[in-house]
């Protein structure tokens, strides 16, 4: 096996600025190439995300489930995206959903664990340094998406759909039962940092990542359409 053409590829790649294409190509190459590796690795972690939630799934109305696993969704969701790809049905509405969902997910995971980090000291080091250097990897993976989309309007329109939706009922309308926010080691109203409870800078850190995913996601799309 000749190893480094795993570095290589067929996949077309444009000349995007560093902001939206910040992995080296050689790595984003690598990436595409183990396409399937990386769907059989976030399948995984879907599988043990949906277990690491079981608790909090008693605890919510049947109805809101769909929201109640934020980081296992997202990475469901690319997986289903590059296996789509690797099967020749590319869906630009799941590629831009695993977009967004990883990285608000991935990054408001890493943000939560830094702000609250003495709340989640009840953790083994060993998981609290799994669950926070996993979710930083989603982050980076979303941005091997750019190589196999256009990101049109229609399916950013469909992502920001959801995950705004998905914000909007996790921290400010419930619709049914309480707000459906993966569970913090805190008091909703527990002062956290700068001033903010601890509910408000949860919040905070979904909103400004929902807002840079959005951004980055527009930018994408324009950014191809410029160097065509």
């Amino acid at each position: 096996m000749d190893v480094g053409r795993l570095f290589e590829s067929d996949v077309p790649r444009e000349e995007l600025p560093w902001y939206v294409a910040p992995l080296p190509e050689r790595i984003e190459n690598l990436g595409l190439n183990l396409a399937w590796l990386i769907v059989a690795v976030n399948l995984v972690g879907t599988a043990f995300g949906f277990w690491y939630y079981r608790f909090q799934f008693a605890f919510e109305p049947t109805v809101m489930w769909p929201f109640v696993p934020d980081s296992p969704v997202a990475t469901l969701f690319i997986a289903l995206a590059l296996a789509s790809w690797k099967l020749g049905y590319r869906q630009d509405w799941l590629v831009a959903l695993a977009f967004f969902g990883n990285i608000i997910l991935g990054g408001w995971t890493v943000w939560v664990h830094l702000v609250f980090w003495a709340e989640f000291s009840y953790l083994w080091e060993p998981m609290r340094q799994f669950l926070i250097w996993s979710h930083a990897a989603m982050v980076l993976q979303a941005f091997l998406l750019h190589r196999i989309s256009d990101f049109s309007g229609k399916a950013v329109g469909i992502a920001t759909l959801w995950y705004g939706l998905d914000t909007v009922v996790d921290y400010f309308i419930p619709v049914v039962g309480n707000l459906h926010h993966t569970w913090i080691p805190a008091e909703r109203n527990a002062p956290s940092i700068l001033g903010a409870d601890a509910l408000g800078a949860a919040t905070a850190g979904a909103v400004v990542l929902f807002v840079i995913a959005l951004y980055l996601a527009m930018l994408t799309r324009v950014e191809k359409l410029k160097a065509r």
